[in-house]
């Protein structure tokens, strides 16, 4: 019976530990804003340095409907940790939702959706 026990925790202590690391070892896009030289990101690398793309289409938002306002891409730099970067575009006043897909090495790592308001 104690063994049994003992493997139960043993097993939960590992998926525990699995989950942690999960989370851990891929690029994100966390926080979003907007500047008057353009949209802020930032992105949490734990790999090493790389160069990257981002791809932001960029809806405006009206009422209840969405218009595509505009498609930006543009190359940055990443460095391992916290980066913060910088997508030239410009906004007017409104209401904005933002598809943002971050590439690296030829293939898309990561995509989120953002609303922000200018």
């Amino acid at each position: 019976m104690f063994a049994h026990v003992r493997i139960i925790t043993c097993e939960i202590v590992l998926l525990v530990l699995f989950m942690f690391l999960c989370g851990c070892v891929s690029t994100s896009i966390g926080e979003v804003g907007y500047t008057n030289d353009g949209i802020t990101a930032k992105i949490n690398n734990p790999n090493e340095p790389s160069d990257a793309f981002i791809q932001v289409t960029v809806y405006q938002v009206i009422g209840l409907s969405q218009q595509e306002h505009t498609v930006v891409m543009t190359s940055v730099k990443l460095q391992t940790g916290d980066n913060t970067v910088l997508i030239p575009v410009t906004l007017g006043p409104g209401n904005y939702k933002l598809k943002m897909y971050l590439i690296q090495h030829g293939e898309r790592k990561t995509a989120v959706i953002r609303d922000i308001v200018v």
